[in-house]
């Protein structure tokens, strides 16, 4: 189990600074970035134990994740 937080610019350095722009200049993609930051944050203090879950509720919070994750790199990949 990785207990690293998995926020977008330690995931992709390479698009650090598209990550900015586009956070200032694309609502969409703003609006996604913070939904995975706060579902990101959320799978780290369930995996650091500092929240309780059960295994099924983290597995489904993964998915989300790699799901917004996935979209936020097709936008920055597209602009």
């Amino acid at each position: 189990m990785s207990l690293e937080k998995h926020d977008l610019a330690h995931e992709f350095p390479q698009y650090k600074e598209k990550i900015h722009d586009l956070k200032i200049n694309d609502r969409h993609f703003a609006k996604l970035f913070d939904e995975y930051h706060t579902v990101d944050h959320e799978v780290h203090r369930i995996e650091v134990g500092a929240e309780n879950s059960s295994d099924f509720y983290l597995e489904e919070r993964k998915k989300v994740r790699l799901n917004l994750k996935d979209q936020l790199l097709l936008i920055m990949k597209k602009s």
